[in-house]
Order: C-alpha cells, then structure tokens, then sequence
C-alpha cells in the first residue's frame, strides 16, 4: 500500500515516524531539502512540498538561513472556552477517532454526589471515552451526567457524536469551573493513553452549567508530553 503513495507524502511519513518516535526530539534539525531529495530520488520541489506540509501543520519550523527543525508540537486546548475536541482536532488538519471503553448508568459515589450536586446513590450517566488524534491517544475523557436534564445521552453514537456536542445541543452551556492539576496515573489508564506510570500528565476537571443546572462533571486527563492547555484574557483600558 505503501507504494502507491505520492513521493512527497513517503517523505513526510519517513519524517513523522521519527518525530513521534521520540527519535527526533523538539528543535532536532532535519536533513535539509538537497539531502532528502537524494535520499528518496526525487525532485527538491518534492521534497520542499514534504517538509512545507509539515510546518503548516505545526510539525517543523524553518529558520532562516540554519535550517528546519522539529517543533514542541502539542495539541492544545483553551482553558477559556469548552471546544469540541474532534473539532480542535480537525482544525489541525488531523484526523479524530475514539474507542469508547464505558457507556453506563450508574449510582453517583461520594466524589460525583459532591461534583455533580446530586444526592448519594442517584443514577447518573457515566462515559469513558479516549480521544485519539492520526491514532494517538490525547484524552482520556471521564464523564459524569446527570440524567434528568440529557435523557438521552447514552443513547448517542459516541463515535459520530461527541459528549460535548451531545451536552451543548441539549443544555447549551452557560457557566464552566476549571480545575488543572500534574497528576500521575495509575496502569489501567496509563495503558489505555499508551504511556507509563512514570509519565506525568496534565488533567483537567470540568463542571459546566446551563442557567443554575449541573449538567456534567468532566475528568480529562491528557499524557503531558502531547498536551497544553491555554488561557487568554483580554482587558480594555
């Protein structure tokens, strides 16, 4: 299969199986163009086309008269606003897919009573969806609903609909609390994000409101070498 792919996109697979490898790590200069076209027998404007796809995509920056290098490419997200991943996603150019590991109603513990405002035992929807960008796990999404406003939330396609595009048709969002925290894992979730124990990661936990109703209580937990989170704010005077 791999023969019938265009030259300049056998290049830029050579050059991202060494980024995220770890074999080319942040500010690794790559070959330059003259030395990728020998390699690969092609044209330099091949190899120019490879290597400039990749800057676009956040992969490799050019400086100037030294060279290209590997980027700390993360994906990232606001910290202000509650995006759609498969959209943040997609808005790279990259591909999203998940593997849904639960989809359950269940009785709320003391944690998710306490985060979802809800009595003790209540039955509320629960999902544990990991999030992947070209087949890398990014999230880890742990998800509490409270039933009474999204009946039907366990009725969706997770794969074709996310929890967020679900909770925003139903209950558009109105109030959201941040919580961010560098947590270690434990093994269950660390192989499902396909890193290690040792690995630290970023999680965030989210509560969102439509008027004065919880809606949802949200642990996203992503692996911290492939993750940032932003925060912007704007004041006048």
């Amino acid at each position: 299969m791999g023969s019938t792919l265009p030259l300049y996109l056998k290049i830029q697979q050579h050059l991202l199986e060494k980024i995220q490898s770890g074999e080319w790590l942040p500010q690794h200069q790559i070959p330059p163009e003259e030395q990728l076209a020998r390699d690969f027998g092609v044209s330099r404007m091949t190899a120019n086309k490879a290597i400039r796809d990749l800057v676009q995509q956040g992969y490799l920056v050019r400086q100037a008269g030294v060279g290209t290098f590997v980027t700390d490419h993360k994906a990232e997200s606001s910290l202000v606003e509650v995006h759609n991943i498969a959209d943040e996603i997609r808005s790279r150019g990259h591909e999203h897919d998940c593997v849904v590991v639960v989809a359950e109603a269940r009785n709320a513990d003391d944690e998710v009573s306490m985060r979802l405002g809800v009595r003790l035992d209540t039955a509320v929807f629960h999902t544990l969806i990991l999030h992947r960008e070209n087949g890398v796990p990014i999230q880890l999404e742990d998800r509490y609903v409270n039933p009474r406003h999204v009946p039907h939330y366990l009725n969706t396609d997770f794969h074709q609909h996310t929890p967020n595009e679900v909770l925003v048709s139903a209950c558009p969002i109105t109030d959201v609390e941040h919580v961010v925290e560098a947590v270690l894992v434990d093994s269950a979730t660390a192989t499902l994000l396909d890193i290690t124990v040792q690995d630290p990661c970023l999680q965030l936990i989210r509560r969102t409101w439509s008027g004065d109703q919880l809606i949802s209580y949200a642990r996203l937990t992503h692996p911290g070498d492939r993750y940032k989170l932003r925060s912007s704010l704007h004041t006048s005077g």
